[in-house]
């Protein structure tokens, strides 16, 4: 009788085993399966960015030119409607002082806007059980020198803390430290925990936009795979959505970053910026790219290849008092919603030259992308656009003070 049992429990035992090794076996054959491309992707993705000038959208065309001749605008332009391109356009230079145009495949520094994608790879984090929103991080960074500072705070600019851009900026500048060569992430995270700036508020206390929060994420990122953040991307989120043209660039790798499109500074073609130390850290910026590969990741975000409906729905609810009723952030998106209106998510974007929006009109499938590569507020004179395609004013008057004023370089 023992022996019987002991047959019985040895054998529910193996069947347990099997079954738990098959799950695990099935969860790491469906996200392998996630990240692999196949030619009907190509095929349908080809569809996706294909555009024929004489079907586009003349209202829209018409806009765009008086947007760069009569506000200054200089960039690409796109616009897409339920999956199809419905205006596309680039205007203006590339690169002024060498007076190269723009080409509609030229990449840009896409700035705060990689804040989205850094929020796509920690909840692919989270999907895979690598780590938690309520993780402290002080769990991967025993020496950070703040209590209480959560990824859940981090993604939703909660943490409370300083912008480390001004603060490593100014100990650069008086020790005159090499200010071409990029400093990495784990170097700001060091210098964080050495001289221990204070802090702007209490963790959970505000919403407090600044580019600290999502470095940190960045950091974390790379503490969590082992991997850099730029290959991490390019392996789970840039090849998997097809975004051919999209890469990560840092001065700690690069001495001069490889792309022609050249940022324009205080709104004159006379102030074109080089890149120095400060575009060393990635993950609240970094993240070079296109308007197409942008529709596809658009895409590639709306069939879940690259997140689960589940995370993105929580991605994209508001963590902070709504702004006037309507703006809000959530887990590395701006919003706009409110009752009876649409539910749109964007993010907009300003570093050394460039100033861009991405706009996603998520109820009526429309996407709307300015990338700029010259500093001027063109980008305030798009109510007639949006009015246009019955969307929600995104832009104008948005938000007030405390680190995310429509004007200010955090945006």
């Amino acid at each position: 009788m023992k022996f019987r049992l002991l047959i019985t429990a040895l054998a529910l035992t193996i069947i347990s085993i099997s079954s738990c090794t098959t799950k695990e076996e099935k969860a790491k054959k469906a996200a392998a399966d996630k990240k692999t491309r196949t030619k009907e992707d190509d095929k349908a993705d080809s569809l996706v960015i294909t555009y024929d000038p004489k079907k586009g959208d003349q209202w829209i065309a018409g806009f765009a030119d008086n947007l760069h001749k009569k506000y200054g605008f200089n960039g690409n332009i796109l616009v897409a409607k339920k999956g199809k391109i419905i205006y596309q356009g680039a205007k203006g230079w590339a690169d002024y002082l060498h007076r190269d145009s723009l080409k509609i495949d030229s990449e840009f520094e896409l700035a705060s806007i990689t804040k989205t994608f850094t929020g796509v790879a920690i909840m692919q984090l989270v999907e895979a059980g690598k780590l938690k929103l309520t993780d402290d991080v002080k769990k991967f960074y025993p020496n950070f020198p703040y209590d209480g500072i959560t990824v859940k705070l981090l993604l939703s600019h909660r943490s409370g803390m300083m912008n480390y851009v001004y603060f490593i900026d100014d100990i650069w500048r008086k020790e005159k430290k090499d200010q071409k060569k990029g400093v990495s992430n784990k170097e700001v995270m060091d210098v964080i925990a050495e001289r221990k700036p204070n802090p702007y508020t209490k963790p959970d206390n505000r919403f407090h936009y600044n580019n600290s929060n999502f470095m940190v994420l960045g950091a974390i990122i790379e503490k969590v795979t082992g991997k850099t953040y730029a290959e991490y991307m390019m392996e789970n989120i840039f090849k998997p959505a097809g975004m051919k043209h999209t890469h990560v660039y840092s001065t700690t790798v690069y001495p001069k970053i490889p792309v022609d499109v050249v940022g324009h500074d205080r709104n004159s073609f006379k102030y074109s910026v080089a890149q120095n130390f400060l575009d060393g850290p990635v993950g609240d910026k970094g993240i070079y790219s296109t308007i197409h590969d942008l529709v596809l990741y658009d895409k590639y975000l709306k069939n879940e290849r690259l997140l689960t409906n589940k995370s993105l729905d929580s991605a994209y609810v508001g963590r902070n008092k709504p702004v006037n009723g309507h703006f809000n952030y959530g887990y590395g998106w701006r919003m706009f919603d409110g009752k009876g209106m649409d539910k749109v998510v964007y993010h907009t974007g300003w570093w050394h030259g460039f100033r861009h929006i991405y706009i996603r009109d998520l109820d009526k499938d429309i996407v709307v992308i300015f990338l700029g590569n010259k500093t001027n507020g063109s980008l305030m004179h798009l109510d007639e656009l949006f009015k246009y395609l019955k969307m929600p004013i995104i832009r104008k008057g948005a938000y007030t003070g405390l680190g995310s004023l429509p004007g200010s370089d955090e945006d």
